[in-house]
């Protein structure tokens, strides 16, 4: 039922933006090339095989530029305010991690690295028993607040290319070093982007009221007490 009434919400939002037969075909050139089809019995046989009608495939084709135009004539007046609510959970940072339960271990590799007798890959690759084993200790890029709130704090504040002193999260040694922290900045990408998160919001909640609304219609009456 989500489902469904989130294609309504989408069709019905949507399907007045204007669109004109070069804005056709620019969707159909841009579908295809997306999906690899290289003719029209390529397209027909992604429509059958999705079971499609061709009015919902048209409705695909020519979602991205409807969204687009929707978000940019509605939502990016308010982009901008958005980005500034979300900006730092925006910034983007790449670092190095390494985590252990031993606090020995980790104290020891900390001074393996400070006297440059190791590289963090090499040592996260052999000892790291968190999933950065299998990246040789890489984290990112990322948006700075995936990582652990701890980690966070000490995240914005540490010298780019400096290995940080073991601490402690919950059960883990941490010891990491900032590869680089870029702080986002609201360009035209991000104006789309914040547009397109204001109607995603706009979008859920049209759905989520309709069902509200829906609910009392679905759910069988309560049984009339015995006399």
């Amino acid at each position: 039922m989500r489902s469904h009434l989130r294609q309504v919400l989408l069709q019905e939002a949507l399907l007045p933006e204007p669109f004109n037969d070069d804005d056709r075909r620019q969707a159909l050139m841009a579908f295809a090339q997306e999906h690899g089809l290289v003719n029209a019995d390529a397209l027909e046989r992604f429509r059958l095989s999705h079971v499609l009608s061709h009015g919902a495939l048209a409705f695909l084709m020519e979602l991205p530029i409807r969204l687009q135009r929707h978000c940019e004539r509605l939502y990016r007046v308010k982009a901008e305010a958005r980005f500034l609510e979300r900006k730092q959970q925006l910034d983007v940072v790449i670092y190095s991690l390494l985590r252990l339960e031993d606090e020995g271990l980790a104290k020891e590799l900390y001074f393996q690295l400070q006297d440059g007798e190791a590289n963090f890959s090499d040592l996260a690759a052999l000892h790291a028993q968190g999933h950065e084993r299998s990246t040789r200790g890489i984290v990112g890029p990322v948006p700075l607040t995936q990582a652990h709130p701890l980690l966070v704090e000490r995240l914005r504040t540490a010298p780019v290319g400096e290995v940080q002193e073991p601490f402690l999260i919950d059960r883990w040694w941490v010891l990491f070093r900032l590869e680089s922290l870029t702080a986002a900045s609201f360009d035209e990408a991000m104006a789309r982007q914040m547009s397109q998160e204001l109607f995603d919001q706009w979008l859920e909640q049209g759905v989520q009221a309709r069902l509200d609304a829906l609910r009392p219609l679905l759910l069988p009456a309560d049984p009339q007490p015995q006399p």
